[in-house]
């Protein structure tokens, strides 16, 4: 015989059980927009592979020319390039590097932005990396340096290194460590760092294969929009600034030049 409680019972220590379990979230170490990003990449490197797997080398080189960063493409109306060359990789370690390196600092700014705000962000730096990086080249190309038919430009490191600006920005204090050294130093400083390297190797070595430009574009891109902000504040305090000190002699003057001059209307007093 089965008591009306016994149900009852059951299911209070059921729900008690299940409130005091601890459950590991996947989602917080890997976040949807992030684990999108990676499958996406992976998946376009998969597919690249099999291209060179089953056909000739001809076919992967053209399939990167219709999907990769070609200047003289993009000019001619090749838009798309400015995103899809985004998930192009050229080897196992060109993906695993930038995908560490995407859920490294990307993670806990998509747990902090949200998930629409962080794809925004990212194709917002990829696409402003390229953008910067086609019209470097088309001015160096005007002045007779370098050309427009060049390799293509590939990875998603333009927009990674947009990523990386914005951890600076938001977790300026973050402790990051140097990899294989035991010494780690703050966010803002080591972001500082890799950004000065990018520049040395864009000046050095412009040749090495590695598109500097577009990182540093990224870098720049992030940067301008995750300070907009400031910018406009800076110049309503500026104009703000200069309309007191206008207020401010205007004041002066009028107050030197009736400073001596006696009431308009005395008082009149009767003894």
């Amino acid at each position: 015989m089965t008591l009306p409680h016994q149900g009852l019972k059951l299911r209070a220590v059921g729900s008690f059980s299940r409130g005091n379990t601890y459950r590991f979230q996947w989602r917080g170490l890997v976040p949807p927009a992030i684990k999108t990003l990676l499958i996406a990449c992976a998946a376009v490197f998969v597919f690249k592979t099999f291209l060179e797997v089953a056909f000739q080398p001809q076919v992967v080189g053209a399939f990167f020319h219709y999907f990769g960063l070609v200047p003289f493409a993009v000019v001619h109306g090749y838009i798309w390039q400015l995103g899809t060359y985004i998930f192009l990789h050229d080897s196992i370690w060109h993906l695993l590097f930038n995908l560490l390196f995407l859920w490294m600092f990307g993670k806990d700014l998509e747990l902090t932005w949200g998930k629409r705000k962080f794809y925004f962000y990212f194709f917002l730096c990829g696409i402003g990396a390229a953008v910067i990086n086609v019209a470097v080249k088309a001015v160096l190309a005007a002045y007779g340096i370098g050309s427009l038919v060049t390799a293509p430009t590939i990875g998603a490191s333009g927009a990674i290194f947009g990523v990386l600006i914005a951890a600076a920005l938001v977790f300026p204090h973050q402790q990051v460590w140097l990899i294989p050294f035991p010494v780690s130093i703050p966010m803002k400083f080591y972001v500082l760092m890799i950004g000065a390297i990018e520049f040395y190797f864009t000046l050095a070595t412009p040749g090495d294969g590695v598109s500097h430009v577009c990182h540093l574009g990224g870098m720049l891109v992030g940067y301008l929009y995750l300070r907009r902000g400031s910018f406009l504040y800076n110049f309503r305090n500026v104009f703000t600034d200069w309309k007191r000190r206008r207020l401010r002699k205007k004041f002066e003057v009028y107050d030197r030049d009736h400073r001596d001059k006696p009431p308009s209307r005395p008082d009149n007093w009767v003894n």
